[in-house]
């Protein structure tokens, strides 16, 4: 990952200002009006998110600058602009969407924006898809439902989580099919239950089935683990997981054999789903 330096600041004339999680087709209108030499300023909560941290720097093509909010929330709106210029020497243009705040206690409005800094102030209307007003809040509503579909709708592009490899029961090489096991950050996870999924290894794609949720018919623990479809590869240190569509609930089943009768039936649900949808979507 790229990291920007000071003087690299300098050649910045634009800036879209916001937190970006998720990087979605509302948060796509404001970076659309960028200069060739704009940059996203970023504002970090540092909480469960849909793109933590500097991955969002992995869904747009302009630099990223993130900063966290403790570093700025106390600032009051002159000094939010100064903060501002002098991040950005040559800023010349500012944008924003319809209902930014700024400032300690978000205290400051547009018009305090426009009175405070002479360049140009852009600002972005609500964005509207299929009648729903694409915001960070109801994409992450549509996760934790599992309504995955209706969510990369909005996304504009299927939803994506990361994790580290780290070690299962082992039930389910020796009873079941084969399983990653992988040990999620400050995501945003669906509902639990099964999911047809992408699984993103290194460059390759591979089709997958997902599960997220309380181990009902083995240990009780909470877990996350993908199965790759029709492939036998080595479990990596890492893995990212892109979800296609909601299979079913999680359940507790009475017996092993019939779990395993249930997998079975999801791995032939997900490769429906994905030979349907494609592996890039």
């Amino acid at each position: 990952m790229k990291h920007f330096t000071a003087s690299e600041k300098e050649k910045i004339d634009s800036i879209a200002i916001g937190t970006f999680d998720g990087l979605h087709l509302g948060h796509q209108q404001l970076i659309k009006k960028l200069s060739p030499n704009g940059a996203l300023f970023v504002i970090d909560r540092a909480k469960a998110n849909l793109t933590p941290g500097r991955k969002r720097s992995d869904y747009t093509t302009f630099p990223c600058f993130y900063y966290k909010i403790d570093q700025i929330k106390s600032f009051d709106c002159t000094t939010f602009v100064s903060f501002l210029k002098a991040e950005f020497p040559n800023l010349k243009n500012i944008i924003i969407g319809y209902d930014f705040k700024f400032g300690a206690q978000r205290s400051c409005d547009i018009m305090d924006l426009k009175n405070l800094f002479k360049g140009t102030i852009t600002i972005v209307d609500e964005f509207f898809l299929d009648g729903i007003s694409v915001h960070s809040s109801k994409v992450r509503e549509l996760i934790q439902k599992g309504e995955i579909r209706q969510a990369n709708h909005l996304i504009g592009r299927r939803y994506c989580i990361s994790g580290q490899h780290i070690r299962g029961q082992g039930l389910g090489k020796k009873e079941f099919v084969p399983t990653i096991n992988l040990e999620i950050g400050r995501y945003i996870l669906p509902k639990h239950g099964v999911y047809s999924t992408v699984s993103k290894i290194g460059t390759s794609l591979f089709p997958s089935v997902t599960f997220i949720g309380i181990r009902e018919s083995s240990d009780g623990k909470f877990s996350c683990e993908t199965h790759i479809l029709d492939s036998e590869i080595e479990a990596p240190e890492s893995l990212e997981v892109c979800f296609v569509d909601f299979i079913r609930e999680n359940k507790k089943f009475d017996s092993f054999e019939a779990l395993k009768i249930q997998i079975l039936k999801d791995i032939d649900t997900a490769k429906k789903i994905i030979t349907k949808s494609g592996l890039h979507g």
